[in-house]
């Protein structure tokens, strides 16, 4: 076993430039050596079992690398392609713009008082506000749903909106 050890560590630098080479990033390079290590420990400890040795042990190391390193090539490759690499910053934006505790209680007293105000609209303003703000219709869509001209519709969610505004943030 102490001969597989000497092999590694005379030929690591060399493996390591040679993983590089492929993978064109030494720091992958370093991991594919090291997992070619263990898997050349492991097939050497399992022909020594056997009472048998590897016929041609550098080889056989330099072969692992090669075929761990183009995997690991074809694998960051089919990454590139099907994920976006500034996805960890939006990631990071959006735990940035997390709201604190009472920020979120704020809010949801706010959605509360929306809530209750739109109760109070007339039946058809709540309607066109409800489709407006939460369904994303259009205002022809409205109208049409209301029987209604384009400008009533406009009209009544404008004044729904007025009175959720007073109701929620008074004085404003």
């Amino acid at each position: 076993m102490t001969n597989v050890l000497a092999i590694y560590v005379a030929h690591r630098g060399a493996l390591v430039n040679y993983a590089s080479g492929i993978l064109g990033d030494s720091a992958r390079a370093e991991d594919v050596v090291q997992e070619a290590f263990l898997r050349f420990r492991a097939a050497a400890s399992g022909r020594a079992a056997t009472g048998g040795l590897l016929d041609e042990p550098v080889a056989y190391l330099y072969r692992i690398v090669r075929n761990l390193a183009l995997d690991g090539y074809r694998r960051k490759t089919i990454e590139e392609q099907y994920v976006d690499p500034h996805a960890g910053d939006e990631i990071e934006a959006i735990a940035e713009n997390r709201s604190t505790p009472e920020e979120s209680l704020m809010a949801r007293q706010e959605l509360k008082n929306v809530l209750a105000a739109m109760e109070e609209l007339p039946e058809r303003t709540r309607i066109a506000l409800e489709m407006r703000r939460f369904g994303g219709y259009k205002l022809k869509e409205i109208a049409e749903h209301l029987n209604l001209s384009i400008p009533q519709t406009h009209e009544i969610i404008a004044q729904g909106i007025a009175h959720c505004r007073r109701k929620v943030r008074p004085g404003s």
